[in-house]
């Protein structure tokens, strides 16, 4: 299986990769994203690019991979709505209609969240926009999953790269394994994640939108 990872720097992106890096039915994992993992693996192929807006002139790399999972992603913390869609909706929408286009029926999991707005006119923000953009992929000639993860537990020395999170699960580190076992249809970790991607690319899921408890059941079939 060859599959491409966007935003394999974020958080969440970084324990996907390293799950995809590690399965043996993976040959090639390559990432896209403005900046370079800094990881060395045969297995990995890097396509640096700093206009996620277009892939005009790069599509050969794109052809031929049976799976994206998208993780590119930004707090919606201190931003308007129309940056904060530009960012979310804008690069997500650019990268799937490639996607769509040169891999047709490719599998194509997207990161959204707990809590998105699927009707697109709640209050929250960030859930409008997260909620507009996965409609506009579940119209896409793509079999596109939505996962909304709650709470992810970093493993593996994996750290956000926003400064808030980073001192947030600092601070409930010590509470994430046991709040993992008493709520394990609420947190994930990023092993969980990654695996739960590869699983869906691999055998299908009926959902399409994945909350929590559906990517945890993923993992147990």
């Amino acid at each position: 299986m060859k599959v491409l990872v966007f935003g394999a720097t974020g958080m969440v992106g970084q324990g996907v990769l390293r799950e995809c890096l590690l399965d043996p039915e993976v040959e090639l994992v390559a990432t896209v994203g403005r900046t370079a993992t800094g990881m060395q693996n045969p297995k990995l192929r890097e396509i640096v690019r700093e206009d996620l807006q277009s892939y005009a002139g790069i599509e050969d790399q794109l052809t031929g991979f049976d799976a994206c999972f998208f993780c590119l992603g930004v707090s919606s913390a201190g931003m308007k709505e129309a940056d904060y869609e530009r960012v979310t909706y804008d690069l997500t929408l650019a990268a799937a209609e490639t996607l769509s286009r040169v891999n047709p029926g490719m599998t194509f999991i997207y990161v959204s969240g707990a809590g998105t707005d699927g009707t697109e006119r709640g209050r929250i923000m960030w859930a409008r926009v997260k909620g507009r953009t996965e409609n506009a992929l579940l119209r896409l000639p793509l079999k596109a999953h939505m996962f909304r993860p709650g709470l992810i537990q970093p493993l593996d020395g994996i750290r956000s790269k926003t400064r808030a999170y980073r001192i947030l699960y600092g601070l409930a580190k010590p509470l994430l394994p046991l709040l993992r076992w008493a709520l394990p249809n609420q947190v994930l970790s990023t092993r969980d994640v990654g695996r739960a991607m590869l699983a869906v690319a691999k055998k299908g899921y009926p959902e399409r939108i994945m909350e929590t408890r559906d990517i945890r059941a993923v993992l147990d079939l």
